[in-house]
């Protein structure tokens, strides 16, 4: 070992993670980026941005979610902690659904995509005459 790997701080797995490396297979950041844009994933953050929502309310909001599919979206972003969960003692129980302060700064990236999409829909599906 020469005098310059000596000098050279050691770094733990840990250590490289710390910033993320979604092009790393092992990068944890990889069950975060497809937890968050999934199809589901995106739509429920893109509707979380707009105000807090009850279960119900956010499954009528966001078409075509099944009940099991909005449960397990809405598990996946609570663990990633982008979505809060807030269960108020009711009868029948009240549960509603906000994004914390990391999810809404995701969430306004996702946003922003999704306008993109809706704005430039009929460039992307070719409807659009003049594809220039």
């Amino acid at each position: 070992m020469d005098a310059q790997d000596a000098a050279a701080p050691r770094t733990s797995l840990l250590d490289s993670y710390e910033r993320g490396n979604v092009m790393a297979a092992a990068c944890p950041s990889r069950a975060v980026l497809s937890h968050m844009t999934s199809r589901w994933g995106v739509l429920v953050m893109v509707a979380l941005q707009e105000d807090t929502h009850r279960f119900s309310a956010l499954r009528r909001r966001i078409g075509g979610i099944s009940e099991r599919m909005l449960a397990q979206t809405l598990q996946n972003l609570e663990g990633d902690r982008l979505v809060h969960r807030h269960a108020l003692d009711t009868v029948p129980p009240h549960v509603e659904y906000s994004l914390t302060p990391l999810g809404r700064e995701a969430a306004a990236h996702l946003a922003a995509l999704t306008g993109w999409i809706e704005d430039n829909l009929p460039r992307i599906s070719g409807s659009e005459s003049d594809l220039s």
